[in-house]
C-alpha cells in the first residue's frame, strides 16, 4: 500500500462541558465554532480543498471506548477499506465496523498503546 496516513483529520477530547469549552476557544483564541467544534480549511500539495476537525465531546461519551484516554485522533486516509485490510493483517487490532456517510468513510483502530485511532476517507467537497 503505498500512502496510508495523508493528513490529520481531526482532534477530539473529553471536557465536561463542551459548550463552554468551544465558547472559550473561540473567545480566546477565535475559533469559528458550531455544534460540532470548529473546522480548520487548508490546501493540499495539488491544491485541493482539505479540512481538519476539532471536536469537545461530553467527557462520559463512549465514543473513545474501548480507550481510556481522554482524546482521539482522526488521520485522514486515501484508501480506507484497503487500509484496513491490510492493517487487520499486520496484526492491529480493528474496533468494530466500516461506516460510510456522505462526508467520507470511519474505520478505527487500537495503537499499540490502546489508544483508539479513527480513521478518515474524506470525501471534503460534501463541506464546501
Amino acid at each position: 500500500m503505498k500512502r496510508r496516513v495523508t493528513g490529520i483529520g481531526g482532534l477530539f477530547f473529553k471536557t465536561k462541558d463542551p459548550k463552554a469549552s468551544k465558547k472559550w476557544y473561540n473567545k480566546h483564541l477565535g475559533f469559528n465554532t458550531d455544534d460540532y467544534g470548529s473546522t480548520f480549511w487548508w490546501k493540499d500539495k495539488q491544491g485541493n480543498d482539505c479540512s481538519t476537525q476539532w471536536s469537545p465531546f461530553k467527557d462520559d461519551t463512549k465514543h473513545f471506548e474501548p480507550s481510556k484516554k481522554e482524546f482521539m485522533f482522526n488521520y485522514r486516509v486515501e484508501n480506507l477499506l484497503e487500509l484496513l485490510k491490510v492493517l487487520k493483517e499486520e496484526g492491529v487490532t480493528v474496533v468494530g465496523e466500516m461506516e460510510e456517510y456522505d462526508y467520507g468513510k470511519f474505520g478505527w483502530i487500537l495503537d499499540n498503546d490502546g489508544n483508539k485511532l479513527e480513521l478518515w476517507e474524506p470525501i471534503d467537497k460534501v463541506f464546501l
